[in-house]
């Protein structure tokens, strides 16, 4: 049975909590924006050291945090301010360690750590030892890491800050689990916990009773790791923090299946899967259907195993396979150094021609003539290759095109690593067919396959006619985007005339009688707003947008009606005297509360001449 391990999934939730608390202030974007807006005002310029701060202090995006804290530094370097200095390089290495630029972050930490040894804060000094710990935790360097805890716990202990104390002791326990150091652990959690609950500390009582719960686990005591993990699921609850709560579930879900009571540890893995489900925890509902679909395996029922893991395949599987485009720059590489090896050969054969000559005329003469139709046929030869590798490069072009948007695409090859970035206005469609899950377990992998591909073909011709841009399929979900470019105008409305094809495509597709299999209803979502924008992945890339906007698209097709396309408020407003819209009301959307939706009956007047 392929269950998770106790260890890795107590690293999973210790990590998490060292992310949520570990000396971090709560950040305020809407006052940071506010910030940003004085300082470039430039009517503060006496205090701008000081604004500065405040913007990297309050700033939620790791990249305008960098951006900022850059500013600040190097303007504190021109005043010789050593706090300020502290300041800057210490919020950098924290925005730096949040991309999982782990090795820059450390440099500057100890940036950092240098002016907070200038300025004598040793309470500044402590809390930077366990941020360098923390680091060389994630790095996988534990001696190290055990190091800078034990150091910084020392200085904290002359502190009267008991949050960062015991912070510092659950991420060292953290680390002596996920080492194997299970006693180590057990003091270093169980102080924590101690003083969490000295200070009535909620949060930190509830992850200081989970860990010790797994580390319990995996010394063989399930009573007191079922105790302990009981009691962090209650504070949890009344704190509304479900994500530790659906991984603690699974953590009862393996106790129970060791006890051999299969029943109780279904209970608890299905009543994981439920929260996930209800609070949209991605990540945890991939692996709820995991730990489901390990649970079956291991008492037969590999039917509704099988079930499970392409469920978590569908959530986990959101990265693109480009292999295929590293082979052909690969080929590419062999071709420039298979040339290099040419031009040796013939030098070489060159000069042993001159040797030749001069012993005899007549020999001479026999092997230039043998050389030169020897020549003839190795260039005919290096065309022919130099044609089939321009063909693999223009093939490997085209391939990665088909991935990524060509603005993306660029930055990548001659960059090797693409920058994510935020566009103000851009609009996300979801279409979603009803009924495919059903329809898709009576078929086989080849036709169901064949079947999608019948769709989405269509689909992608509609897409690339509008001048819009496809982001990704997920099983028989489309999505796609207009105005991540700054050429797409109007992309609301090439955006409804897009969904549009595609609703009238499926329907005729339906009345068709030859694809009578090809049976469905499609629901269509619309939203416009923010997004994020960038590419997923160092081996295998993705590109891919994030954002609230992406979210509340997704609720628009999930509220949609068969054969409708459901738009928000937001695009209402950019369409609405280009198209006929009915005004749906007030509908109550998954974790959104009531919304603003308008399906869409038609079009006005021509508008737009397709790209």
């Amino acid at each position: 049975m392929n269950l998770i391990s106790l260890k890795e999934k107590g690293y999973i939730l210790m990590a998490f909590f060292c992310f949520t608390i570990n000396f971090a202030v709560c950040q305020n974007q809407k006052l940071a924006d506010s910030l940003i807006a004085e300082y470039k005002s430039g009517t503060n310029r006496d205090n701008e050291l000081d604004i500065l701060a405040k913007i990297v202090q309050e700033e939620t995006n790791p990249d305008q945090i960098i951006t900022f804290s850059e500013l600040l530094i190097s303007k504190a370097l021109r005043d010789s301010s050593h706090h300020y200095l502290y300041h800057g390089y210490l919020q950098k290495g924290n925005a730096l360690k949040f991309k999982g630029d782990n090795a820059e972050a450390l440099q500057s930490y100890f940036k950092s750590l240098n002016f907070a040894n200038r300025n004598k804060d040793k309470i500044g000094i402590g809390s930077l030892m366990i941020s360098i710990a923390g680091t060389y935790t994630v790095m996988g360097n534990s001696k190290n890491a055990q190091n800078y805890f034990n150091k910084g716990i020392q200085l904290l202990r002359k502190s009267n800050d008991s949050i960062k104390i015991a912070t510092a002791l659950l991420n060292a326990g953290d680390d002596y689990f996920n080492n194997g150091a299970i006693d180590s652990a057990l003091n270093y959690t169980e102080e924590a916990r101690i003083i969490f609950e000295k200070i009535n500390y909620p949060i930190g009582q509830a992850y200081g009773m989970g860990n010790l719960g797994m580390i319990y686990a995996e010394r063989g005591n399930d009573v007191l790791a079922e105790k302990n993990i009981n009691e962090a699921i209650v504070i949890l609850e009344e704190l509304q923090d479900y994500y530790p709560i659906s991984v603690y579930l699974t953590y009862m879900s393996d106790i129970y299946f060791r006890k051999n009571d299969h029943e109780t540890a279904f209970g608890y893995a299905h009543r994981s899967l439920d929260l996930a489900n209800i609070y949209d925890l991605k990540e945890q509902i991939s692996e709820a259907h995991l730990k489901l679909s390990a649970l079956y395996e291991a008492i037969g029922d590999l039917v509704t195993s099988y079930k499970h893991y392409k469920e978590h395949i569908a959530y986990r599987d959101t990265l693109i396979n480009i292999e295929s485009v590293k082979q052909m720059a690969d080929q590419r590489t062999n071709y420039e150094v298979s040339q290099k090896q040419i031009e040796v050969d013939l030098a070489e054969q060159r000069e042993k021609n001159q040797r030749i000559i001069a012993i005899a005329a007549a020999i001479s003469l026999f092997l230039i003539g043998l050389l030169a139709f020897g020549l003839f046929r190795r260039n005919a030869f290096i065309r022919k290759t130099k044609a089939i590798i321009e063909k693999e490069r223009d093939r490997s072009d085209h391939l990665l095109l088909n991935i990524l948007p060509e603005e993306t695409a660029r930055e990548l090859k001659e960059h090797g690593t693409v920058k994510a970035k935020k566009h103000d206005a851009v609009t996300v469609l979801f279409t979603d067919f009803k009924g495919f899950t059903s329809y898709s377990e009576m078929l086989s992998p080849e036709a169901l396959v064949e079947t999608v591909g019948f769709y989405f073909s269509k689909f992608d011709a509609i897409i690339e006619k509008h001048g819009l841009e496809k982001i990704k399929t997920i099983g028989d979900a489309y999505m796609c985007a207009g105005g991540l470019h700054g050429s797409e105008e109007n992309h609301p409305q090439k955006m409804v005339l897009a969904a549009t094809e595609i609703a009238q495509f499926v329907y005729d597709t339906k009345q068709d009688v030859k694809a009578s299999d090809l049976n469905f209803d499609i629901r269509i979502g619309i939203n416009t707003g923010p997004v994020v924008a960038g590419v997923v992945g160092t081996k295998k890339f993705a590109y891919d947008i994030w954002g609230d906007t992406v979210n509340v698209a997704s609720r628009m097709e999930s509220m949609s009606e068969p054969g409708k396309i459901n738009i928000s408020q937001s695009t209402y407003e950019l369409i609405k005297s280009d198209f006929h819209c009915e005004y749906r009301g007030e509908i109550e959307a998954k974790n959104r509360g009531k919304v603003k939706m308008y399906f869409v009956n038609g079009i006005k007047k021509e508008i737009l001449t397709p790209v």
